[in-house]
């Protein structure tokens, strides 16, 4: 993958610790010095009203200026990411989809490209649905192309915008949907609702009954899953893209609160769950923040920065 912008040159591995005297423990390596920010959006650096606020955008810029790269981390499509897309600094991309697309938003609402995709091959979400129809009937799907949403007559009104198309999910996903350029549009995910399964136990099912066939996770309060190509998830393409860095996960620090936030969380050197976060993403980070409504990402980041500043001194 190329990314926009050259990203900063990898840092030598520090010294090896001195032996400790005979009797005492040896000091523990120092951690690298954070070089990349990597948060999600809904219920994390967005507040509930999907707003940034003044505080939140002080802490992006102030990581920026102090030389710390941030991606938005998200289970959004592109076309959503206007409410952070001018708050982009130095390369201007964003992980969105779930890891299924990595996009620049350089030119602002609207004018977004793709710079890598990591589709969802459409025979692989072909046997998803069959599955899933067959484990838990009742079940309603919709289908994310790069272009936008289309989806089955069941499936709820649950998302920002009207469909680009209506109809079964076998027929949404055929060789030939009906539309030539909607067939030459790759699948980022395939979305499954259920009116009735708790959300966990959905999950779960999901899980089960589709295995390392794609990826299943979620991130909404209602069960609703969302499913993407096998080994794709925020965590792989955010590795992918400090691996084009030269960084490390060491260097890496990650917030979230929901399912699909747990991948990224567990590979990050240091992570941070949401005071509002889901019990399993608690577990899984290696620290806590206060919730999204009382900017707990910003929080943190400041203190990184202070602590850089104090060191540069």
């Amino acid at each position: 993958m190329t990314s926009a912008t050259p990203g900063p040159q990898p840092q030598a591995d520090p010294a090896p610790a001195a032996p400790a005297p005979a009797g005492q423990r040896p000091r523990p390596r120092p951690r690298p010095r954070p070089r990349l920010i990597a948060t999600d959006l809904d219920g994390t650096l967005l507040r509930d009203d999907k707003s940034v606020s003044d505080r939140t955008v002080a802490a992006l810029a102030a990581a920026e200026e102090a030389g710390i790269e941030v991606f938005f981390v998200t289970g959004r499509p592109a076309r959503w990411m206007n409410v952070v897309s001018a708050h982009v600094h130095g390369h201007g991309l964003a992980i969105c989809g779930n890891g299924a697309a990595v996009v620049d938003l350089h030119g602002g609402p609207g004018t977004h490209s793709f710079v890598k995709i990591r589709e969802l091959e459409r025979a692989s979400a072909l046997d998803v649905v069959r599955r899933l129809r067959a484990a838990s009937p009742g079940t309603a799907f919709a289908v994310e192309r790069t272009g936008g949403l289309h989806h089955e007559e069941t499936y709820p009104p649950l998302h920002m915008e009207p469909a680009e198309s209506v109809a079964p999910a076998e027929k949404l996903l055929a060789e030939n949907p009906g539309d030539p350029a909607v067939a030459e549009q790759p699948v980022l995910k395939v979305l499954a609702f259920h009116s009735e399964l708790a959300p966990d136990d959905f999950l779960a099912l999901a899980r089960a009954a589709i295995g390392d066939r794609a990826t299943v996770t979620r991130s909404s309060p209602s069960a609703l899953l969302e499913i993407s190509g096998p080994g794709v998830s925020k965590a792989s393409t955010l590795e992918l893209c400090c691996a084009e860095r030269g960084i490390s996960p060491e260097e890496v620090v990650a917030f979230g609160d929901m399912p699909n936030d747990i991948e990224m969380l567990s590979w990050a050197g240091t992570s941070y769950a949401m005071g509002n976060a889901h019990p399993d993403v608690i577990a899984a980070a290696s620290g806590r923040t206060v919730a999204n409504n009382d900017d707990g990402v910003a929080v943190v980041i400041e203190r990184i920065v202070a602590k850089r500043r104090e060191q540069n001194s």
